[in-house]
């Protein structure tokens, strides 16, 4: 049986992706689905080292999401400035 803890650091960590989800770049993917079937998944977990396990998983999805959410960012910003515009020497 999962402690108060552990299911507190759960319940927060599915909200988070959840959010994270309303983002996602490739609406085909459907995150929200794939995210609750990974959760459904696992809900019977009762050895504290397999939830501690699919917590690190999930974890790891979360900061992988967020460097793609950046790296979208970047490539946007890149887009926005044009190359040549750096190297022009100032008059």
């Amino acid at each position: 049986m999962a402690t108060r803890e552990t299911r507190l650091r759960v319940i927060s960590l599915y909200k988070e992706l959840h959010r994270l989800g309303r983002d996602y770049p490739d609406p085909a993917y459907n995150f929200h689905k794939k995210l609750r079937g990974l959760f459904e998944k696992n809900r019977n977990l009762s050895d504290p080292e397999e939830i501690e396990k699919a917590i690190k998983l999930g974890e790891y999805i979360r900061n992988e999401t967020l460097a793609l959410y950046s790296l979208r960012k970047y490539r946007h910003l890149k887009r926005m400035y044009p190359q040549d515009s750096f190297s022009d020497p100032l008059p």
